[in-house]
């Protein structure tokens, strides 16, 4: 069989093994063309339709990461606040005040904030200002971000023009972190009477101040840039009676409205710009209607240094980008995340140094 099988190759004549060629040549395309077939529709769709599951799946979870990665950069930038406001101390044996407005004065004041940039580093910025004369008057200060004044979620980093006469280029730089002045009233320009926290205008408070405790009081929050407010309403004798019991009351007294420049100048000492109140829970909303649009408002009946008769009231909550409470830092340099459904009576006992209120444990 070898033998004729080798002749038959010898002598060119074709051989078949079981078939004719052309039948075996039409089975290799065939197997050839099958290698090469594509997706049908369907299991693109099914592909698809996966990748769209693994997508909804692993979104929720990378921007969970991201979140806690912004809160947790918020927190270390209250903890450098905390410290530095205990170097000042240090320095100087009292806290920074709110603002410092002599008797008879009106103008602007240089904040908390401003006071502690050489506890912050920013000494050289620091070395700019000239505390003798408004900031004003020193476009270049006001204009600077600091980048430790600002949580990473908030969206507004981004600084606000403000012309003024002859500088017609002035602008102003946001910031996230309030300074805790009290509850309700903040300062009497009659009397130089400050509030119940742990700063307010021409304010000399030292860590004996602190009656209640540091660990029990607020020394900052968060706090939202180009937040609304209402400023210069409210009868003075009315709302000195005590701290309005709703966010309604607070709308009720009126005033004039500014769209969003609340909390848009780091270097300015009032409440509305640098402050907030523990009026309210963290996160609550005052809703205030103008031109069919709905805003989230903050209060001010009278601003520091704009009058040497009237006293300043404020409801300025306490906001953040955090889903379910604010960042806070207290005055014993501690950082704590704290839910906005906290009792109304221990967020008040947090905004007063020495109102004597037993607080519960914040855990």
């Amino acid at each position: 069989m070898l033998s004729a099988c080798s002749g038959a190759f010898r002598t060119g004549h074709r051989f078949s093994f079981g078939g004719h060629p052309k039948a075996l040549q039409s089975r290799i395309r065939y197997q050839r063309s099958e290698g090469r077939r594509g997706f049908t529709l369907v299991e693109l769709l099914v592909v698809i339709a996966i990748i769209g599951i693994l997508v909804g799946l692993l979104l929720p979870a990378v921007q969970a990461a991201r979140e806690a990665a912004r809160r947790m950069s918020c927190s270390n930038n209250l903890k450098q606040l905390g410290l530095a406001l205990h170097n000042y101390h240090d320095t100087y044996r009292k806290f920074p005040p709110s603002a410092f407005y002599p008797r008879g004065f009106t103008g602007d004041g240089w904040s908390v904030q401003s006071r502690l940039l050489p506890q912050l580093e920013q000494g050289n910025l620091a070395g700019l200002i000239d505390w003798r004369f408004t900031y004003a008057q020193q476009p270049a200060v006001a204009a600077t971000r600091i980048p430790v004044y600002l949580c990473p979620s908030e969206p507004n980093d981004r600084s606000r023009p403000d012309p003024k006469p002859g500088l017609p280029e002035f602008a102003h730089y946001p910031l996230n972190y309030g300074a805790n002045m009290g509850t309700w009233f903040i300062y009497d320009p009659r009397t130089h009477r400050g509030g119940t926290g742990l700063f307010y205008p021409n304010s000399r408070l030292g860590m004996a101040s602190i009656v209640d405790g540091t660990s029990n009081t607020l020394a900052f929050a968060e706090v939202k840039a180009f937040n609304p407010y209402l400023r210069d309403g409210g009868n003075p004798a009315a709302l000195g009676v005590a701290p309005p019991a709703t966010a309604a009351d607070v709308v009720a007294y009126g005033g004039n409205f500014k769209t969003n420049s609340g909390h848009t100048e780091w270097v300015d000492g009032r409440i509305h710009q640098t402050g907030f109140t523990t009026t309210f829970t963290p996160n609550t909303r005052v809703l205030f209607k103008q031109s069919g649009n709905v805003y989230d408002v903050d209060f001010n009946s009278s601003r520091e240094g704009k009058s040497v008769t009237l006293p300043t009231y404020a409801a300025v909550t306490s906001r953040s980008y955090h889903t379910g409470g604010v960042q806070i830092g207290l005055a014993d340099g501690s950082v704590r995340f704290l839910s906005e459904s906290i009792d109304l009576r221990v967020w008040r006992a947090l905004g007063t140094r020495e109102g004597g209120e037993v607080v519960a444990s914040l855990d």
